[in-house]
């Protein structure tokens, strides 16, 4: 069995546990390598604990599991490195607020056993395309969301909306958040939106302070294509795929889709969408 570690630089209250975590990984006759750029925060920060091999993501990467050591955006960061190797990735939570993760580092051995007796379980999570023919857009892909906002302006932005090329409505608004049902806690909630089960075949398009009432968040089927032509008074506006920002020429186009591809998530047996809710957004009792 093989796994690769993930992480971000701000880990310095956890570095002895991380150091524990990879002597467990080593204990357990488990290989193991560090992606290259969390490898070398790792060189520098524990400079006499020797480190598992530097693996470059870039490259052909295979893997039975990808462990990432943070926080949510963390997360993403380990989505977007690799995309659709279908490695399914266990979240281990050094962060906040650790939606998308399934443990804590102190419990990271324990999940690990758990995973690897087939004790956990795979959840399959829809990712959004983004494309473009008039804007060169940086990441093309969102776990949680991509949203359409204003950019030097306070004015509202106009965003003419259109569902599998049917005209849907123009959006008079601070923008327009089109999320998945993992990004549903995200972006998407703070907007006003519904929290989806993550597991569900459906995205959500939900404005950001609009001009009126009566536009309000839309769920569709997640085989839809969204097309939405943006304009806005000033020159541009701006496109953020899962907090990544490129500014887009006002007037141009952008069409989302559901990815060719989907994340492998990792879950505990225990876990599931209610006792998520309870635990991560304070509903418990």
């Amino acid at each position: 069995m093989k796994v690769i570690l993930f992480g971000n630089d701000r880990q310095q209250e956890f570095l002895n546990q991380i150091e524990a975590f990879i002597d467990d990984i080593r204990r357990r006759g488990i290989e193991c390598g560090i992606e290259q750029s969390f490898y070398d925060y790792l060189a520098v920060s524990l400079p006499n604990f020797p480190l598992p091999a530097a693996i470059d993501c870039r490259q052909s990467v295979t893997a039975d599991l990808a462990i990432s050591l943070g926080g949510d955006g963390t997360f993403i960061s380990t989505v977007m490195r690799l995309l659709d190797r279908q490695i399914p990735i266990l979240g281990v939570n050094t962060g906040h607020l650790g939606y998308l993760t399934a443990c804590h580092i102190g419990m990271a051995g324990l999940v690990l056993d758990e995973f690897v007796a087939g004790q956990c379980r795979i959840e399959e999570r829809t990712m959004l395309q983004v494309d473009s023919d008039e804007a060169t857009i940086k990441h093309r892909y969102a776990l949680n969301e991509v949203a359409i906002l204003r950019k030097d302006t306070s004015s509202t932005i106009e965003m003419e909306t259109s569902l599998r090329s049917m005209p849907l409505t123009t959006y008079h608004a601070d923008g327009l958040v089109i999320s998945t049902p993992t990004g549903s806690t995200a972006y998407n909630l703070s907007a006003g939106g519904p929290i989806m089960s993550p597991t569900t075949s459906c995205i959500v398009l939900t404005p950001v302070s609009p001009h009126s009432l009566t536009m309000r968040p839309l769920v569709v089927g997640d085989d839809a294509q969204v097309t939405v032509k943006t304009t806005s008074r000033t020159d541009f506006y701006q496109v953020s795929v899962d907090g990544e920002g490129t500014t887009c020429p006002s007037g141009s186009t952008i069409i989302i889709t559901r990815a060719p591809f989907k994340v492998l998530l990792v879950r505990r047996e225990g876990d599931n969408f209610a006792s998520t809710l309870r635990k991560k957004l304070n509903w418990g009792i």
